[in-house]
């Protein structure tokens, strides 16, 4: 076969994208008898591995040719379906090569496993597992490092310690791997204590993680360090690790630090913008938040994705933007992005907490696929407008329908009764969350509802009585709502000492439960206690603010 006959076969296969096509130029190469040259076997191979559709066919091919290959054809297949849109062939195209004659060797295996980390087959990768160590093979630092990746990415933190203990060299790739799957399945402080142990130059997927880490233990410093050693190196300074530092930072409540690294990024994505946004909705700055979005759509040429809307949405609901809430559930109509539950949840959030209660129950029920949370968006927003009955009701049609109410959940219905007066049903559903139906213990918030709750109904006497048996110390909430109901009275209810004292170690901004427990003291004649509550609004640099009315700023 001439040469220039050979190069046009090799450049039509370098063109083809059909198997139908890639048919008809292998009868050409068949014919010609150069199926069997290096060169044009490894055109046919890359061929081959541009999609999983051609897989079955690839075994088929290489089954006939098996006679001339070495390993390096089989391997190469394998990892290019390890990276596709379906890993699983992965598998089925092993197990074919394998059952035709093919002996693996150290490099078949990594893109077997990566192809199981990819749809979590654990299973399949614990088999081949137990192969590798009857070839021996299990010593060799590229198979143990992606196995260290498999039971990682696939939440099984014991096996991949195990491997990663018994490896006797281990490189950044091996300790990345294992860092990797402890930040994957939320084992934070480990990803931390591992890092901590490093003996080998981090690289910027270890940083990424560790950072990511940082933030979710709430460790500044740690993050702050690595923030440091990456402007030390500029190879560090990417679009990645400037993600992870916003949301670090988000995370440990350094707004200012994050909102600086977002704005020295020169270019940014749409997790640039949404851990950013939603970082502003987690501080309580929902109208910076729909601000910044504002920015993102006029100077970014970024389209919104599911992720980005949500925390739009909450930022909405956060401060009653109910017109930029509307306009976001439109945007979502009609840019035909997927109405996913999370999506679906942040709508009826927002129009319950914005008061359109109606609106919000006509999405809610037109929601194919509702979770706990999304019953949740709707009991609270029914609750906080005082529409407790019906909130009551949902929550016993939520049950019925098989959904596990959570502690959010319970924390709603008590809302319900609180702002409905629904004395008898709040002592019911508080003790109800503690059954072993539910097996949920009440937190601070919880008992802040049903005290609230006895405190308005006049039931001081078994308010302080749940206070005393709370195994958490009382908050302003629960503060405010016994000195009120003790002001309405008219006349100094005996505090117990214990709550007393536990009063005034609470360190409060407002002047007002100050005022109220000072006001109560003096109609009673306790000017010792008085002056113990002036002296300590003294020591902490708090001030009874004057009254005044809104009218003086239009008349000054």
């Amino acid at each position: 076969m001439h040469l220039t006959e050979k190069s046009v076969l090799l450049e039509l296969i370098s063109r083809c994208s059909s198997l139908r096509v890639f048919k008809q130029i292998q009868t050409q190469l068949i014919s010609r008898d150069v199926i069997r040259d290096d060169i044009v076997i490894n055109k046919v191979v890359t061929f081959l591995g541009k999609s999983a559709d051609f897989a079955s066919y690839s075994c088929v091919i290489l089954h006939s040719i098996r006679s001339v290959l070495s390993s390096f054809p089989y391997n190469t297949l394998l990892s290019s379906y390890a990276v596709c849109d379906k890993p699983r062939v992965t598998i089925l195209v092993y197990r074919a090569f394998v059952s035709n004659g093919f002996s693996p060797d150290m490099f078949t295996f990594p893109p077997v496993f990566k192809a199981c980390g990819k749809f979590s087959g654990i299973g399949e990768g614990k088999q081949i597992h137990g192969i590798v160590t009857k070839m021996g093979f299990s010593d060799d630092i590229y198979v143990q490092n992606s196995l260290v990746h498999l039971y990682g990415v696939c939440g099984d933190s014991g096996y991949a310690c195990k491997v990663f203990d018994q490896m006797p060299v281990r490189d950044v790739v091996s300790w990345t791997g294992i860092i990797t799957g402890f930040t994957r399945t939320g084992l934070y402080k480990e990803a931390l204590d591992t890092f901590s142990r490093m003996n080998v130059e981090p690289n910027l997927a270890t940083y990424v993680c560790a950072l990511v880490s940082s933030g979710r233990v709430g460790c500044l410093s740690l993050g702050q360090r690595i923030h440091g050693l990456i402007l030390k190196r500029a190879s560090l300074i990417s679009l990645e690790t400037g993600n992870a530092l916003i949301d670090m930072y988000v995370k440990c409540d350094q707004l200012s630090d994050a909102m600086r690294v977002f704005g020295e990024l020169q270019k940014k994505d749409k997790v640039s913008w949404n851990s950013m946004i939603s970082g502003l909705v987690q501080c309580k700055r929902p109208n910076e938040a729909i601000e910044l979005f504002s920015r993102m759509q006029t100077s970014s040429g970024i389209k919104p994705d599911g992720h980005i809307l949500t925390s739009v949405l909450s930022a909405c609901a956060s401060s009653g933007a109910v017109d930029y809430g509307r306009w976001v559930h439109e945007y979502v109509v009609s840019a035909g992005i997927k109405w996913d539950t999370y999506i679906g949840t942040a709508i009826v959030d927002m129009y319950a907490k914005c008061g359109c209660i109606e609106t919000s129950l006509e999405i809610f029920k037109g929601i194919r696929s509702k979770n706990v949370s999304t019953w949740n968006a709707l009991l609270g927003g029914l609750a906080i407008h005082g529409h407790g009955h019906e909130s009551l009701q949902y929550f016993e049609e939520m049950v019925d329908l098989g959904f596990k109410p959570n502690q959010v959940t319970f924390l709603a219905v008590l809302n319900a009764c609180c702002h409905t007066g629904l004395v008898d049903e709040g002592r019911k559903y508080f003790h109800k969350m503690k059954t072993r139906k539910y097996n949920l213990s009440p937190k601070l918030e919880h008992y802040g509802c049903l005290i609230d709750l006895l405190c308005r109904a006049g039931l001081i006497d078994e308010a302080l009585d749940l206070v005393k048996a709370m195994p958490v110390k009382p908050d302003v909430r629960i503060c405010g709502a016994i000195l009120s109901a003790c002001k309405s009275r008219g006349t100094l209810i005996e505090l117990p000492k214990e709550i007393l004292d536990s009063f005034l170690e609470m360190e409060f901004e407002d002047s007002g439960v100050y005022v109220l427990l000072s006001n109560i003291f003096a109609a009673n004649k306790r000017w010792d206690d008085v002056s113990r509550i002036r002296r300590l609004m003294k020591v902490r640099g708090i001030s009874k603010v004057p009254g005044s009315s809104a009218i003086e700023k239009f008349m000054a």
